[in-house]
């Protein structure tokens, strides 16, 4: 998975730099929920790949955490599938960032948290403590959208929706963030007792 999702990030950044300046593409680049679930698959898979003994990556081994990047990867699977994909046709190199960071690191490391983890861990509560990842994103994409008057996702575009429907949109996946979660930590109890 880190041999996958590592490749695949540097590839969409370094796609994504020819369209401006530096410092304005990184900020533009971390400001997608895609890239940021990526990115904690992509450490969450390193810290695993290399022991994580090594104390920067002995956090991302943590059942939690572990089961907050196969939520949030989920998560970027299923909105991208049902409300993004038909709103471009990417081709070339930017189709296979594409279908990577979209389908084929969250089918990776669902399998793997699936088949290959342990499980019994999660507890009802992790669900809810979950939340504060897509609310801190929620609240940066609205904070810098405020600024710059960009936005990563059409239906969290402030300027086109407003501040409302923006917010109901916002409720719609957080709902079926907390809905996942709570699936994610039943079937982690699930496979605990079938262990």
């Amino acid at each position: 998975m880190a041999a996958v999702a590592w490749p695949t990030l540097m590839l969409q950044y370094w796609l994504m730099l020819w369209s401006g300046p530096v410092l304005e593409v990184t900020l533009r680049f971390f400001s997608f929920f895609t890239i940021l679930s990526n990115l904690l698959v992509a450490l969450v898979a390193t810290s695993s790949a290399t022991g994580g003994e090594w104390a920067p990556l002995r956090i991302w081994r943590g059942p939690r955490v572990r089961g907050l990047a196969a939520l949030s990867i989920s998560v970027t699977c299923l909105i991208y599938a049902v409300l993004l994909q038909s709103l471009w046709h990417p081709m070339g190199p930017q189709l296979v960032a594409d279908r990577s960071l979209h389908y084929v690191v969250p089918f990776l490391f669902v399998v793997w948290w699936l088949a290959l983890l342990p499980h019994g861990a999660l507890v009802w509560g992790d669900a809810l403590r979950w939340m504060v990842f897509p609310l801190a994103f929620l609240v940066w994409t609205l904070g810098r959208g405020a600024v710059v008057h960009e936005y990563p996702y059409p239906f969290m575009d402030v300027a086109h929706l407003g501040y409302v429907a923006v917010l109901l949109n916002s409720l719609l996946v957080g709902a079926l963030f907390l809905g996942l979660g709570l699936a994610l930590v039943a079937l982690d109890k699930a496979l605990a007792r079938h262990a």
